[in-house]
C-alpha cells in the first residue's frame, strides 16, 4: 500500500521551528499496530492519521511510544493539509477524535483550533518537583489527564531550566508543564513541556498543554486573549483565547516535506 504523507512544523512561521508532525493519508483506516509502527519509524513528536469518516474526517495521533488522547500541533498540521492542500475552498474542517469533535478554521494567516479547556484541579506541594527541575516552584498543580503544572517566579527560570528527565518520568504526572509570566513586552506567559512517559523528553510546541495554561493564565492575568511562547530549543508561538469550557489555540504552520510511505 502507498500512503501519502506530509511533514510540517506547527506553531512557527518557518521550517525548523515549532513542533514537527507527520500527517498520513491512508486510503482506508489502518490498524493500531501499523499506525504505532509508522509513528515509531517516523520518530517525530506526533504522527497523525487522517481518514474519511461520515461528512468529515476521523483523526488519530500517535507518539513514538503510544497513542495520544489529544494533540494540538498535529491537529494544526492536519488542518493545514486539509485546508491548504486537499480542499482549499473551505473555511474550516471538523475532525472526529478520541477527545470528541475538534474544528480547525482559518484565522487570517493562522489556523485556529477549538479545543476543550482543562483547568487545573488539584494543588500539590511544590517541593514534589524540586529534585526534578532543580528549584522550588511557587505553585504546583495537577490538571485533567494527570498533567502537572509547575509555576515559577520568572520567565528566565523557565528558559534556563536544566531538568532531570528521569526524575520527571518518576513523578506521579503524565507530563510536567513548567510556566511563568512572560518577558516584559514580549508575551503574556512562557512555558516548557516535558513528556518522557510518552517517549518525548521535551516537547517543542504543545497545543494540548495550552488547554491547561490558557485558563490558568487568563485567571491570573485577568484577560481572555493571550500570546504565549514555548521556550523549547525550536520555540513555539501560540495565540490563545479562553472561552470558558473551550479554548481557541491559533498558530502558523510551515510545510517542510511530503512523500509516500510504502507499507506491506
Amino acid at each position: 500500500m502507498k500512503v501519502p504523507y506530509y511533514h510540517l512544523d506547527a506553531f512557527t512561521q518557518a521550517p525548523f521551528g515549532g513542533n514537527p508532525a507527520a500527517v498520513c493519508l491512508p486510503e482506508r483506516e489502518l490498524d493500531e499496530r501499523t499506525m504505532q509502527a509508522i509513528a515509531s519509524e517516523k520518530n517525530l513528536p506526533a504522527t497523525a492519521f487522517l481518514a474519511p469518516g461520515g461528512a468529515e474526517f476521523t483523526l488519530r495521533w500517535f507518539a513514538p511510544a503510544g497513542e495520544l488522547e489529544l494533540c494540538g500541533h498535529a491537529t494544526l498540521a492536519t488542518g493545514h493539509v486539509v485546508l491548504n492542500v486537499l480542499q482549499r475552498d473551505r473555511p474550516s474542517v471538523r475532525f472526529e477524535t478520541r477527545a470528541g469533535a475538534i474544528e480547525v478554521q482559518r484565522d487570517g494567516e493562522r489556523l485556529a483550533i477549538d479545543f476543550p479547556a482543562m483547568p487545573v484541579q488539584r494543588e500539590h506541594d511544590p517541593r514534589l518537583v524540586a529534585p526534578a527541575i532543580g528549584l522550588r516552584a511557587a505553585e504546583l498543580w495537577e490538571a485533567e489527564g494527570g498533567r502537572g503544572v509547575a509555576v515559577l517566579g520568572e520567565a528566565a527560570q523557565v528558559r534556563d531550566l536544566h531538568p532531570d528527565i528521569s526524575a520527571i518520568a518518576a513523578l506521579p504526572f503524565s507530563a510536567l508543564i513548567v510556566t511563568a509570566r512572560g518577558f516584559d513586552g514580549d508575551s503574556d506567559f512562557v512555558s516548557r513541556n516535558f513528556v518522557p512517559k510518552h517517549g518525548i523528553a521535551e516537547d517543542f510546541a504543545t497545543g494540548s498543554a495550552h488547554c491547561v495554561l490558557a485558563p490558568y493564565w487568563a485567571g491570573a492575568l485577568g484577560k481572555a486573549k493571550l500570546f504565549a511562547r514555548q521556550l523549547s530549543s525550536r520555540g513555539g508561538e501560540l495565540w490563545l483565547e479562553d472561552r470558558g469550557a473551550r479554548v481557541t489555540i491559533a498558530g502558523r504552520v510551515a510545510p517542510f516535506a511530503e512523500g509516500t510511505l510504502t507499507l506491506p
